[in-house]
């Protein structure tokens, strides 16, 4: 059997170093947010005079786990309300509504995302044991 005509040469050394295809961080670490990226703010932002190798790594997979939180939440909201897009207020509801991400979001304001549907009870009319259908009252504060 003869090799003939074809382009490779046996696995010999050509002597000219193999290009290897460069695999990103986030790739190795398959994650969304990008590492290098994080790497460089980090670095350029200079909140500490060197940052390690992990460091980058750990905070683009806490983003990424943020964002994903948020958005299965968010998801959930605009289908609760029968929509199939997410806007701000779907979730600005999901941010509220969880308990962790509303102490971590506590200060944040979420544009266009409303307020929480919320009446205190002190506003709400009075139920009072001895009123029965017969009484008159009020014609705009019957519920």
């Amino acid at each position: 059997m003869s090799s003939g005509g074809g382009s490779g040469n046996g696995g010999a050394s050509t002597g000219k170093p193999k290009a290897t295809k460069s695999v990103p961080r986030s790739s190795k670490a398959s994650l969304h947010f990008p590492v290098g990226r994080i790497s460089r703010f980090l670095k350029n932002g200079k909140y500490a005079e060197c940052v390690g190798a992990g460091a980058p790594v750990y905070l683009a997979a806490v983003l990424d786990y943020l964002a994903a939180e948020v958005l299965e939440l968010a998801g959930n909201a605009a289908r609760d309300n029968k929509k199939n897009r997410i806007v701000p207020r779907h979730i600005q509801m999901a941010v509220r509504n969880d308990e962790e991400l509303s102490k971590l979001l506590g200060n944040v304001t979420i544009a266009n995302g409303g307020v929480s549907p919320n009446i205190h009870q002190n506003l709400l009319p009075r139920k009072e044991a001895g009123s029965g259908k017969g009484d008159i009252g009020s014609a705009s504060q019957e519920f």
